[in-house]
């Protein structure tokens, strides 16, 4: 009996520097384990309470499975009820069931409950693990200035204190917050707990500060060298115990295909991650990058499906942790893409309380810029020109501050869309400025906008209407005059042709021509030549079946043909006025981007994004 006793402490001693010296959460808890059956053996209560608590580690929810989660709380349970009741390792048991169970509710009451009570104990680690946990129950974004609160404290009351583990979380509660609130100076907190660090290793609060290098580096634009850090943060996190390690390597790897216009890659990825029992029960922002991701790609069954499964009852329902944020951001970009006005204003009403903070999830370790640019997005598929401008305008502004350039690249893009939306005066040249301050950043990044799918886009005639499509997206879209104009330009990619040209071939001014100076727009030589290519053209595909490039040729002669000839055969004369050219194809084109992007978005925004109107007329995929 004694050896057991002996070994019950020392496996005890073992997972405590495990746990707080060495920041080794897996061996930590291996030794808890053995130590909690020796206790339990020899009926040493306080070593089995020591041990279930032990076994929580530093993060609330650590044991995600639904066996694991109640292995531990009946352990906690036990043990609570065999030791005394006033004694401080029973207010750390009392702390620790609060937490688990306010963690997993989405709540936070319990736990400042009895936080209460642990400031009024005489016990530094009792208030230690209170504020800690008190903290984690309280990410979401409605509670920065309760959180800033309680890491303040946290440190001070650690740094005379004797367990340097509380001055580590206490420090990087500080640097979470900092960077959950924009705070410019959050850097300057990071260089300090990195210095700690530096000087004695902690792994487990190392893995967290290397996930959120990876985040620093995501902004920086530097996505090769993000996704070698955040596998390299996989596999130190990984080796550490560290239960979050998959997810944060799953959601760092989101925003740099998000940003790389490559999101469609991740649909097997996060088809099976959104089911892992890995994952905590209070985050839901796989399902929202499942759904962008299935709507990029097409899928929109499954993308409704799960922006539906999201919304519930309301989306006011869903538990604002601290993925929340990056959650919402998914949500209206499905259904932006989904064209789905009532998810977007739901999103919206939500959101407008925290339009000045970053969207960043977990403990900072993945940002998607500023919650303004939700916003703008949000207002844009709810067909609010104003409200999208004022917020997307801002967005650039707090995107820039952040030094998150593929954010501020496709808030850019965003912001010329809205502009060009709105359709004011001078809202075309900001649009124009706009867009090419995006393709410089663009360039200098290496990088595309995660809304313009790579690829070319084509017009091809269906019967009456057009499909458009775009790699593996099509949308059918009715007959009009801006998408004969869009035919021609997406047929000729990257060559420069007239307004004049466009309005000439599809008799667009015919009727605005007045007393303008006219001279014949086909001479009996062109008038010719058409002819003879029309008849090339028929030869090639004499029953109209074969290649949609040589359908869509003989669309645009005949065009050109029947806008050239009047009456009787004789030459149709054209308006010599390029500036009425401009304006009329201009309002063409606009009006047929409308409709694709009421029938797709994804396809509308890459054809914006491509399409330049002006006295020349180009398409450039992007």
């Amino acid at each position: 009996m004694v050896a057991v006793v002996e070994d019950a402490e020392s496996f005890l001693a073992a997972g405590i520097r495990a746990l707080h010296a060495d920041g080794d959460l897996l061996a930590g808890r291996r030794w808890f384990d053995a130590a909690y059956g020796a206790g339990e053996q020899t009926g040493d209560a306080l070593v089995m309470a020591e041990a279930a608590l032990g076994l929580g580690g530093l993060w609330v929810d650590e044991h995600r499975t639904a066996a694991g989660s109640g292995s531990l709380c009946a352990r906690l349970r036990r043990s609570l009820r065999l030791i005394d009741p006033k004694s401080a390792v029973a207010l750390r048991v009392r702390i620790r069931l609060a937490a688990e169970a306010d963690y997993r509710a989405g709540a936070h009451t319990a736990t400042l409950a009895v936080l209460d009570e642990a400031r009024a104990s005489s016990d530094p680690v009792a208030r230690a693990e209170a504020l800690s946990l008190a903290h984690q129950c309280l990410r979401g974004p409605d509670h920065g200035v309760l959180r800033r609160a309680l890491a303040d404290e946290l440190v001070g009351d650690a740094a005379q204190g004797a367990r340097r583990t509380d001055l580590l979380m206490g420090l990087l509660w500080q640097v979470v917050d900092r960077f959950l609130d924009a705070d410019p100076h959050a850097e300057r907190r990071l260089g300090e707990l990195r210095g700690l660090l530096a000087e004695d290793e902690h792994r487990a609060i190392s893995v967290v500060v290397e996930a959120i290098e990876v985040m620093l580096a995501v902004r920086a634009g530097r996505l090769e060298e993000a996704e070698q850090l955040a596998r390299d943060c996989l596999e130190q996190g990984t080796s550490a115990g560290h239960v979050d390690a998959p997810a944060w390597f799953a959601a760092q790897i989101v925003a740099i295909r998000w940003y790389q216009g490559r999101l469609g890659e991740l649909l097997p990825m996060l088809t099976e991650l959104v089911n892992s029992p890995t994952l905590s029960v209070v985050d839901n922002s796989f399902f929202a990058a499942l759904a962008v991701a299935a709507a990029t790609a097409g899928d929109h069954r499954t993308a409704e499906r799960l922006l539906a499964a999201l919304r519930g009852r309301a989306l006011a329902d869903l538990p604002r942790s601290g993925n929340w944020l990056v959650t919402m951001y998914g949500i209206v970009e499905a259904a932006r893409l989904l064209g789905d006005a009532k998810a977007s204003a739901a999103a919206y009403e939500l959101l407008a309380p925290f339009a000045d903070l970053p969207v960043v999830a977990g403990p900072a370790v993945v940002c998607f810029g500023s919650v303004h640019h939700a916003l703008g997005v949000a207002s844009l598929t709810t067909g609010e020109t104003e409200r999208a401008v004022a917020h997307l305008r801002e967005a650039v502004h707090r995107d820039l501050a952040l030094g998150h350039w593929p954010a501020l690249l496709v808030a850019r893009q965003r912001f010329a869309e809205a502009l060009e939306r709105r359709g004011q005066p001078d809202d075309e040249a900001a649009a124009k400025e706009q867009r090419a301050l995006a393709t410089e950043l663009a360039s200098t990044l290496g990088t595309a906008s995660p809304r313009s799918p790579s690829g070319r886009a084509t017009c091809t005639r269906h019967g009456r209407r057009w499909r458009i499509q775009l790699g593996g997206r099509a949308v059918l879209v009715d007959q009009s005059v801006g998408l004969l104009h869009l035919a021609v330009l997406t047929a000729n990619p990257e060559v420069e042709i007239p307004a004049l040209d466009l309005a000439v071939g599809l008799d667009a001014l015919a009727r605005v021509a007045g007393s303008a100076a006219a001279q014949p727009v086909l001479d009996r030589a062109a008038v010719q030549r058409y002819r003879q290519r029309l008849t090339e053209l028929d030869q090639a595909d004499p029953d109209g079946s074969g290649d949609d490039q040589v359908q869509l040729e003989r669309d645009w002669v005949l065009a050109e043909l029947a806008a050239g000839s009047g009456l009787g055969g004789r030459a149709r004369a054209f308006p010599d006025n390029p500036e009425r050219a401009r304006l009329a194809v201009g309002r063409a084109i606009r009006r047929a981007l409308t409709h694709i992007e009421r029938a797709d978005p994804t396809i509308g925004a890459h054809l914006r994004a491509g399409v330049h109107t002006g006295i020349r007329c180009w398409y450039r995929p992007t």
